[in-house]
């Protein structure tokens, strides 16, 4: 039975491909047999209830493979029709050609190789950790369940799996359980070409357990299973040789059934090997659909039973469940910001310290505030001081140390969002190792989750440690990626704000940049549009009177513009100082707004930030000046750089001085 359900999972994949005219049918047909074991006799789960907590988790991480992820949530009774599996990577489908997590039943977006196995790991930690914070001797109920991925030549090659899986390995998570499907193919053709890895002794350095199998040999599959889920201390990882395309008669094994169609005729040849009819398109056998339907009445059965459970646990244990519903639904006090904003030191400091002290203050309120650094606490200040160490023996603790691995950093918490209970994982690292992880930001993006990335020294006053790790370009790229939220506070107040405006927003991650250097205070008085913060800018000063010039600035640059404000105005200019924290926040506000913060007209503007000045044109049509950072910096103390690079009041007001006179003012 189990062998006609994965040739149905063969087929199904294959005529997805070639209907579509596009796609990958080989990883499908080649994993065909473990899906059909694990889907219809081990993976715990309810498609009445998607969202169930005590599910397993499934990760495809080779989402290139999707038609059978599709194809099994299907027979599984999700919603996904078999209409949407005939209209495979066609527009407005549940079927697009990577799998998405806004679709029912899909755990994780996946498609760049390495980053499915990431999460995998983040969902297996916040298991860990959910477990630690609400279970009883009594009652077991979170994180009981395991985390299986399907991984890859492709994700074992890339680096991210490397990080990801010494992290997996070093904790513990013994609920994580992947199987590696060893094809030896990629598109260019064999692995040989640039893969000689030998995987069984890398996975058990990385203190894995490890096992060897025929991927086609479902009882070694199912034998396989058993030994990794008695496994509790070490994640597992079952090594599967498979063929790729596995029952086509004349492409098996060949990369040319990696990323293509099988064609007419050997779909036909495919289905006459495999004992199915010839002239049928998306056949299912009977036989396979009672098998997926009497499977199904089990897993309705263990939700039931879980539901009890967690019934009974509600009511022995109503101060946990208070702290468990909070956590979950990312329950605030009203009176979070007002306390906040009345407990600040008024200081001026560097704001990456104001946002450490900051976040010792939020971690009161946020249970669900679970943060860490890649081997950087210290500097970006994002250790909880009254939490523990998150280790392998003990996860009841918030500060995870993710080591040098920005990465899978990253990637993993981007596990940690999916996985739910109202977790909200912040990571910190420097700026200008927002590159090493982009790809993990930009996938936190599509797939709208809170994660918070905690960027402090962010610009060339970094100093001493020059050009490599001083960030020039990495702030206005952030800004391009859609849904995320970039924010780069002038100070401690703007820094408060911009805390609370990214635990509130949900549509995204949310993009701290922080200063290394102390900022003065820039404004001790009254800020007259501190209101509208979270508009991404508003008005800091103002002459009363209808701006001559408006002076613009993120970050530690307000506080050279407001300086350099003073110096003008001497000569008579009604002047303007506006704060932008959030630049595309600002863009996306009403016309309205705009124009009320930046008058169009005569009104000349200047832009100022310590870094490319690429984007800053789209503010206004005003005239305007832009002054930032357009090559690189220099190694040497920030003072210095200042004043090399032209970030100092007197610089500043030279500059404008001599922009008015060209432009006739």
């Amino acid at each position: 039975m189990s062998r006609r359900t994965a040739d149905t999972l063969r087929i199904l994949a294959a005529d997805m491909v070639q209907k579509a005219n596009s796609g990958h049918p080989g990883l499908p047909m080649g994993m065909a047999d473990c899906a059909a074991v694990l889907w219809t006799e081990y993976l715990v789960h309810d498609p009445e209830h998607p969202e169930w907590p005590g599910r397993d988790r499934f990760v495809l991480s080779g989402g290139h493979g999707s038609a059978l992820l599709y194809s099994l949530l299907h027979l599984s009774g999700y919603d996904m029709s078999m209409e949407e599996l005939q209209s495979f990577r066609q527009w407005g489908s549940k079927t697009p050609g990577h799998p998405e997590c806004d679709i029912e039943g899909i755990e994780t977006t996946t498609g760049p190789l390495g980053q499915g196995l990431a999460n995998a790991v983040g969902m297996a930690l916040a298991g860990r950790l959910s477990a630690a914070r609400w279970n009883t001797e009594e009652y077991p109920l979170f994180g009981e369940h395991y985390v299986y991925c399907f991984c890859g030549d492709g994700d074992m090659m890339e680096g991210l799996s490397h990080e990801a899986a010494s992290l997996a390995g070093h904790l513990g998570l013994g609920k994580l359980i992947c199987f590696y499907d060893s094809n030896r193919i990629t598109i260019d053709g064999s692995t040989d070409l640039t893969f000689s890895d030998d995987p069984v002794r890398r996975f058990e350095a990385y203190h894995w357990h490890v096992q060897k199998i025929d991927g086609h040999d479902q009882e070694a599959v199912r034998e396989a299973l058993n030994n990794a889920r008695e496994e509790h201390r070490r994640p597992s990882m079952i090594i599967t040789r498979t063929d790729i395309a596995f029952g086509s008669p004349n492409k098996a094994g060949t990369a040319a059934a990696h990323g293509a169609p099988l064609g007419e005729e050997e779909l036909r040849m495919t289905k006459k090997a495999l004992g199915f009819p010839e002239d049928k398109y998306f056949y299912i056998p009977p036989e396979v659909k009672e098998s997926f339907s009497a499977y199904g009445k089990t897993l309705r059965k263990k939700y039931r039973e879980w539901n009890s459970r967690f019934g009974r646990w509600k009511k022995a244990y109503p101060e946990q469940y208070r702290a468990y519903s909070e956590q979950c639904g990312k329950q605030f006090p009203e009176a979070l910001e007002a306390t906040l904003m009345q407990n600040l030191s008024g200081n001026a400091n560097s704001t990456r310290a104001h946002s450490g002290n900051i976040l010792q203050q939020l971690a009161k309120y946020v249970p669900g505030l679970i943060g860490g650094s890649s081997d950087l606490a210290a500097s970006d200040k994002t250790a909880l001081k009254a939490s523990a160490e998150v280790s392998r023996n003990d996860f009841s603790g918030r500060n995870i140390h993710y080591g040098v691995r920005e990465f899978s950093m990253g990637a993993v918490m981007n596990g940690i969002a999916l996985y739910g209970n109202g977790f909200i994982p912040f990571g910190g690292t420097f700026l200008v190792f927002s590159d090493y992880m982009r790809s993990a930001i930009r996938l936190a993006a599509i797939m709208r989750r809170q994660v918070i990335f905690v960027f402090s020294h962010d610009s060339i006053f970094v100093g001493e440690d020059g050009p490599t790790h001083q960030p020039v370009e990495q702030l206005m790229s952030l800004r391009l990626i859609p849904n995320l939220q970039v924010i780069r506070p002038a100070d401690e107040q703007e820094t408060a704000k911009a805390w609370l405006q990214a635990l509130r927003y949900r549509q995204g991650p949310t993009a701290l940049i922080l200063t290394r250097q102390k900022c003065p205070e820039p404004y001790r008085g009254k800020r007259k549009g501190f209101a509208h913060f979270d508009r991404g800018a508003y008005i800091v000063t103002d002459s009363g009177n209808s701006p001559e010039l408006i002076l613009a600035a993120s970050g530690s640059e307000l506080s050279l513009c407001l300086e350099a404000a003073g110096s003008l105005k001497q000569d008579g200019l009604d002047i303007r100082v506006i704060s932008v924290p959030s630049l595309e926040t600002f863009l996306r506000q009403d016309r309205e707004y705009r124009d009320e913060v930046i008058p169009p007209g005569d009104a000349k503007v200047v832009c100022v930030e310590a870094g490319s000045t690429l984007g800053w044109g789209q503010l206004t049509r005003n005239p305007a000046l832009f002054i930032g950072v357009e090559g690189f910096g220099r190694s040497a103390p920030y003072t210095v750089l200042a004043e090399k690079f032209g970030f100092t009041a007197e610089t500043l007001v030279h500059k404008i001085k001599n922009w008015l006179a060209k432009e006739g003012k």
